[in-house]
């Protein structure tokens, strides 16, 4: 067998892989008790090629649960305005745009099965939102009445729900997410209007 023959099958197992992945999160994100044959049927696939993939649906949810953290911690790496209400601004607001793939794994979140998995995988964004909240706590931007790490857990929680709850083509979706999280992280709305009014005019709106 030549070694362009054995490529050839590696990389549609591969793109199967993909797709079977990528199917599941958007059928889970509807559904979050979507079923292997609904899974399989949104892949093009047969629930026997499913399962030359993964061994059960366990393994498909932690999948996507993997492939899209890994989606949410790449854009928290980016997040590095200095101050700490921008930094969350620009968070909230960049995660929007994932909207899709976050609606899936906050309906995943939703099933206690997979809470341990989905809180491990997105590890480097709660670390991200961690570190905003201590800098802004340390200059005083952000609030103090609670603790830090309680904080973190109600900004999380807060932007989860609202990409729950808003359909992901809202028009306004981005910018009431990043009200939301501005208003739990201590900001008042007006605070948050005139931070979002001076990014809009810095990027030149």
């Amino acid at each position: 067998m030549t070694s362009s023959a054995v490529r050839r099958p590696r990389r549609d197992a591969q793109a199967n892989r993909a797709g079977i992945v990528s199917a599941a999160a958007v059928e889970i994100a509807r559904d979050p008790h979507a079923s292997l044959d609904a899974i399989a049927r949104s892949a093009g696939l047969s629930r026997r090629a499913l399962y030359g993939h993964f061994d059960d649906r366990d393994a498909l949810v932690t999948e996507v649960i993997v492939t899209g953290a890994a989606r949410f911690n790449a854009i928290a790496a980016r997040i590095d305005d200095p101050d700490p209400r921008r930094a969350l601004a620009l968070l909230a607001a960049a995660l929007w745009h994932e909207a899709s793939h976050v609606r899936a794994a906050a309906a995943i979140a939703l099933d206690e099965t997979h809470v341990s998995h989905t809180a491990a995988a997105l590890a480097p964004l709660r670390a991200k939102i961690a570190e905003i909240v201590a800098r802004g706590r340390a200059d005083g931007s952000l609030r103090t009445d609670i603790p830090a790490d309680v904080l973190t857990d109600l900004i999380e929680g807060t932007g989860r729900a609202v990409v729950s709850h808003l359909h992901v083509d809202a028009g306004d979706g981005g910018e009431l997410a990043v009200k939301a999280v501005l208003g739990i992280a201590g900001l008042s709305w007006r605070e948050s209007i005139e931070l979002l009014a001076d990014d809009a005019e810095e990027a030149g709106e």
